[in-house]
């Protein structure tokens, strides 16, 4: 690892952040993403450690960890200050760091169990109604050729099973069956899981597999991928991406529409129907309930406007 200050060694500490790091990776499975942001936020914790001539684990202190989170959201010289939501993912880093070591035995105490990192403003989630949904998909699939049968049935695969975008581009044709009427998603940490997957987008899938597949797959090496880019590859992330915001623009939509409205969507109008929490939480691949009952949070917000608005004593 680097970003230590030179002229300041702090050899142990840096061997405990890359043994921390490795367990992540190898052992626990989390995500590239989530690696990579941890190994930056504990870069920077090195050279704040380092600033303060600590260069092992036994040496921090509680105050060392506050004063790092304090240095995250003020800013320092080198970096801005952080938003609470990016601070608090950077703390949950050293936290996780610190555990760890006091877990395995190299160090007595954790000097960052009482450090509680700050509380985010709370945001719902996005959501377009079914209306717009609608004419999003349909402005997908305007035009002839390969192209639209693609942009099609890639929007009707998030909408319809709530994927990443990370597992939608990353769908081999093998992971949907149009027979049982499902999908094979991987996601984060490595984890997988088979959602159900809808009648319209079975069909715009088979429409895409069956004639506009081949013509892309003969310009390049496609291999098992499902959803293909111009050049025959795996279609990118940020393909996938320009794909919604051309349909979206196509759809007259003047919201900001991203991959993860249409999830966002999928949730929220699950849990509009009917559907458990529980349930919404599994078709997500989330790793706890809370974090979908934010959704929960929508459909209230949307009881409380139209209360306001009907209601003769509401105001």
């Amino acid at each position: 690892m680097t970003g230590t200050p030179k002229g300041a060694s702090s050899a142990p500490m840096e061997r405990a952040v890359r043994t921390w790091l490795t367990h992540l990776d190898v052992e626990r499975g989390v995500s590239k993403h989530t690696l990579s942001a941890y190994t930056r936020d504990c870069r920077r914790y090195l050279a704040h450690l380092a600033a303060q001539g600590v260069t092992a684990p036994d040496q921090v202190r509680e105050d060392h960890v506050t004063g790092f989170l304090a240095a995250l959201r003020t800013g320092d010289g080198e970096h801005p200050p952080m938003a609470t939501s990016s601070a608090a993912r950077s703390l949950t880093a050293v936290r996780g760091l610190h555990r760890f070591l006091a877990l395995e035995g190299e160090t007595v105490d954790d000097p960052a169990r009482e450090v509680a990192p700050p509380t985010p403003t709370s945001r719902l989630p996005k959501a377009i109604g079914l209306d717009e949904v609608t004419r999003l998909l349909d402005a997908a699939g305007v035009g002839e050729g390969a192209r639209p049968l693609r942009d099609r049935a890639l929007l009707e695969v998030l909408y319809g099973t709530g994927a990443r975008i990370s597992e939608a581009v990353g769908l081999d044709v093998d992971d949907v069956d149009p027979q049982v009427g499902a999908v094979r998603l991987l996601g984060k940490g490595g984890k997988e899981r088979v959602v159900p997957i809808g009648s319209y987008a079975v069909e715009a899938v088979q429409a895409w597999l069956v004639r506009g597949r081949p013509e892309l797959a003969g310009k390049g090496r496609a291999g098992p991928a499902l959803f293909l880019g111009l050049r025959g590859r795996r279609l990118s992330r940020q393909s996938a991406w320009a794909v919604l915001q051309a349909a979206a623009g196509r759809a007259g939509l003047t919201q900001h529409v991203s991959p993860h409205t249409l999830r966002h969507s999928f949730a929220t109008h699950l849990l509009e129907g009917g559907a458990d929490v529980r349930v919404v939480q599994e078709l997500l691949g989330h790793a706890s309930v809370t974090t979908t009952q934010i959704y929960t949070a929508v459909g209230i917000q949307q009881l409380r406007e139209v209360y306001a608005q009907s209601h003769p004593r509401a105001r």
